[in-house]
């Protein structure tokens, strides 16, 4: 069975998790037997106009070699094929539920845009367009029910790499990630000064609002940017963390959190969060906080002052996250592309 897996290539070309499940996706589908090709499509949200001509890059494509399409990404399932499904990531969420964040002061043209969108969306995920929707997460699939009335299935994914281990709990916090306002690496920031336990905090990862970060933690020597780190030491660093703070606001799936439990290491996260406050279990296997910065030190101080339940709690992630296989994903959407058994 010839498959295609529809990338949506970022203009920007910055790489992150999206570029991982891409890749994972492809392998796995190959280790099931079938075909699989990637195929990058570029990808633009910098205007609307931009956003329009993607999804006419999209609808435009010829994928009739193909026995099977999966979409993985907006607007990637505008595409023309007879057995399309789609294994989604997320939708252009400027319009979905950040749009008050994204635009605060709104226009009749952009809510001419924003219905554009979400009709194009309904349509395109819409059965028989796409014979059927999986999602990431728990996340997107109330945001799909919420905002266009589809329904769909969750399928988590698992890693990439199969590469983490757990070594010792050093007296540090590991935070990696896309310096992103969206992951709220300020909030841990601001956290930090209410910590009375002897702790670092090393953040790892770039992005647009590295600058910024950077300032307002100028005054604290406890931390530190690591900036882009290396494969092996992003593993390091995880693997020698005492904990791992997680924070993002409605995050789609966050492999932040699969990689810090493989790992065994607890994971704090916020209330607000998304889809990691489905994996982590507070008092369990980590802590789920209001998203307040003493109520977050509070947490960080337990970590340092009992190490003990902090290995337990570490040990428990890494057991509760076991069952996430690249497998049982490929089986499942090869099933739904009409497999024969």
């Amino acid at each position: 069975m010839k498959i295609a897996v529809l990338a949506v290539e970022n203009a920007s070309g910055e790489q992150g998790g999206a570029e991982k499940f891409y890749r994972a996706l492809t392998n796995a589908l190959c280790d099931a037997g079938a075909e699989a090709e990637q195929l990058d499509i570029m990808g633009d949200e910098s205007t609307f106009e931009a956003i329009e001509e993607t999804y006419l890059r999209f609808y435009d494509l010829d994928l009739s070699a193909y026995d099977g399409v999966i979409s993985t990404k907006a607007p990637g399932y505008i595409v023309r094929h007879p057995n399309h499904i789609t294994y989604l990531q997320h939708t252009i969420r400027a319009f979905y539920d950040m749009f008050d964040n994204v635009f605060p002061y709104v226009t009749p043209e952009i809510l001419q845009q924003r219905e554009l969108v979400l009709q194009l969306d309904a349509g395109s995920l819409s059965f028989p367009r796409t014979k059927k929707v999986f999602v990431i997460g728990h996340e997107v699939r109330n945001r799909l029910l919420d905002f266009i009335n589809i329904d769909s299935e969750v399928l988590h994914e698992s890693l990439v790499d199969e590469v983490f281990q757990c070594g010792q709990y050093d007296d540090y916090l590991f935070m990696p990630g896309r310096l992103h306002r969206w992951k709220r690496v300020d909030l841990i920031i601001e956290a930090m000064r209410y910590v009375n336990a002897p702790i670092k905090l090393k953040i790892a990862g770039i992005g647009q609002h590295s600058e910024e970060y950077k300032e307002l933690a100028a005054d604290d020597s406890r931390i530190e940017f690591l900036g882009r780190v290396s494969g092996e030491e992003l593993v390091g660093l995880y693997s020698n963390a005492l904990a791992v703070p997680f924070v993002p606001l409605r995050e789609d799936f966050g492999l932040v959190t699969i990689e810090a439990f493989r790992s065994g290491k607890p994971v704090l996260t916020c209330s607000d969060s998304g889809e990691p406050t489905h994996f982590v279990h507070n008092n369990k296997n980590g802590f789920i906080c209001p998203p307040d910065p003493q109520a977050i030190a509070a947490k960080f101080d337990l970590f340092y002052n009992n190490k003990k339940r902090t290995q337990d709690m570490g040990m428990n992630g890494k057991r509760s996250v076991e069952h996430l296989t690249w497998k049982n994903v490929s089986t499942t959407l090869l099933n739904a592309l009409g497999r024969a058994h």
